[in-house]
């Protein structure tokens, strides 16, 4: 009796976990903290001179750049148990690791609308940041506070749609793999 309330419990938490473990997927991580440390030093506090404004829109035109490509990164096991990264090509995945099928890991559609939404999402995280908005637009701040409150949740909600239709099944570059994915693994199909 104990176990089945014990299986249920663990399946939902299993379920919040893996449904949390996809949204950290889905933005990278590192190049998001790397914004949000480096932003009010570029910045200058959303107090902007001329050169502010070049590193700033430098470090968030870098930023996107690796949410973009960081959604066509992806990882597999061979059968030597060895991890290796790479980026999925439409012909597979490259560096191709010899004799292995790697075809599986073609690129699709839902991975380029993973990679624009994922730079909306970062969009929105910069709009969210008022050092930025200070520094490109400081009249934007006061005149137009309704479209910053309003237009972040409008485009999380229309990602999360997005995301829910194309699921994200890569395991880019710096993420390990999670158990169900390891079972998935080249490794293993082969065998």
């Amino acid at each position: 009796m104990a176990s089945s309330g014990n299986s249920s419990g663990t399946s939902v938490k299993d379920k919040t976990l893996t449904g949390v473990g996809s949204l950290i997927r889905l933005l990278p991580t590192g190049t998001v903290f790397l914004y949000q440390f480096l932003n009010p030093v570029l910045t200058n506090n959303g107090h902007c001179h001329t050169i502010n404004k070049y590193f700033s829109g430098i470090l968030i035109a870098i930023s996107g750049l690796a949410c973009f490509f960081s959604t066509f990164t992806d990882s597999y096991t061979d059968s030597d148990g060895k991890t290796h990264y790479g980026i999925a090509t439409p012909k597979g995945f490259w560096p191709s690791a010899g004799s292995l099928d790697l075809s599986p890991y073609k690129l699709g559609f839902g991975d380029f609308a993973h990679a624009f939404f994922s730079l909306i999402v970062f969009s929105v995280v910069v709009i969210l940041d008022n050092n930025t908005v200070e520094c490109f637009y400081p009249s934007f701040v006061s005149s137009e506070k309704l479209v910053i409150m309003v237009l972040p949740p409008v485009l999380g909600a229309l990602s999360s749609s997005i995301f829910m239709v194309f699921p994200n099944k890569r395991h880019g570059i710096g993420y390990p793999l999670t158990p169900s994915s390891s079972q998935g693994s080249v490794s293993n199909s082969l065998n």
